[in-house]
């Protein structure tokens, strides 16, 4: 038990020691993060994540090392989805640049623990219930569907439960407020718009999580595989979003990949009971997809980009 347990403690205190340095050296003062930054912190984290591949290969071998891969390159991939809606959370909020980077570092430590509950009872339920991955399969290639016919996703932050509940019981501050999330005045506790923007932040990344678990799962039930290779993509995220924000509309294909990728692994567990496809095909299909999106959207570029709408 203790030489099961001792990797996933390991891997634990790992990203606790760096959340630690990052918000406690790197980031104490609120700063607007510049694209140098961003850039050299996702080449940080990419680096971290490829070391941590190399260690899973010795360990497990080249099978379970591709899968983590394969699991990376898929999540990092959906987290495309995710900048576009911090984009939109970001402006509706008229949020400062200064405070970005500490909203996304909060919203990521909970998108960490709600991840972590959503593998556990994902792998729990496809053990328990081998038949649900046909449910996973048909719900990854309907979501694939839908995200290949929508455009240019709006988000409502006004019809978010979560800040009518806040609302109705906590007064609200108009204000910034230095970056705090709740202040005090005149002996009464008051939410900031910072308390609104991450409850959506947070409250988006459950509804990623419903589409990129499932996602994961079909390239591996390994639970320690399937949460290292999560969390080396969230954790990269903050930087990603910060390096690619100015650009990331110029991948205006970029969504008919992702809605591909997610058709092809929900296919892969449809089919999974008949015919399990190698994990290096799963890769090469997954890397093919996602290139010939960002290909495309650099061949054919589009020139009426979508405006942000402010509020």
């Amino acid at each position: 038990m203790t030489a099961q347990l001792m990797p996933w403690v390991l891997f634990t205190l790992f990203i606790i020691i760096m959340l630690a340095i990052d918000l406690g050296i790197f980031n104490r003062k609120a700063h607007e993060v510049s694209v140098k930054e961003a850039l050299v912190w996702s080449g940080v984290w990419v680096t971290l994540a490829l070391a941590f591949n190399v260690g899973v290969y010795f360990w497990k071998g080249q099978e379970v090392a591709v899968q983590f891969f394969t699991g990376y390159i898929v999540e990092k991939s959906l987290s495309v989805d995710n900048i576009f809606v911090f984009l939109q959370v970001f402006a509706y909020f008229s949020v400062p640049a200064i405070y970005q980077h500490k909203i996304l570092f909060w919203g990521i430590l909970g998108a960490i623990v709600m991840r972590a509950i959503f593998i556990f009872a994902g792998v729990a339920l496809i053990s328990k219930f081998h038949w649900i991955i046909y449910i996973f399969g048909t719900f990854l290639i309907i979501t694939g569907i839908k995200m290949a016919f929508s455009k240019n996703k709006e988000i409502h932050p006004e019809k978010n439960p979560l800040l009518k509940l806040l609302k109705r019981f906590i007064p609200l501050s108009h204000d910034y407020e230095g970056g705090h999330f709740f202040v005090k005045r005149n002996g009464m506790i008051l939410a900031t718009p910072m308390a609104l923007v991450l409850i959506v932040i947070e409250t988006t990344d459950v509804i990623f999580a419903v589409d990129s678990i499932p996602a994961i799962l079909a390239i591996t039930t390994d639970p320690f595989i399937v949460y290292s290779s999560n969390l080396f993509a969230i954790m990269g995220l903050r930087a990603m979003f910060f390096a690619l924000a100015g650009v990331i509309k110029k991948f205006h294909y970029i969504h008919y990949g992702l809605a591909a990728i997610l058709s092809f692994v929900g296919v892969k567990m449809l089919i999974s009971e008949f015919y399990k496809v190698p994990s290096m095909a799963a890769l090469a299909v997954i890397a093919a997809i996602l290139a010939a999106s960002m290909i495309a959207s650099s061949i054919w570029a589009r020139h009426d980009g979508v405006e942000s709408t402010v509020k």
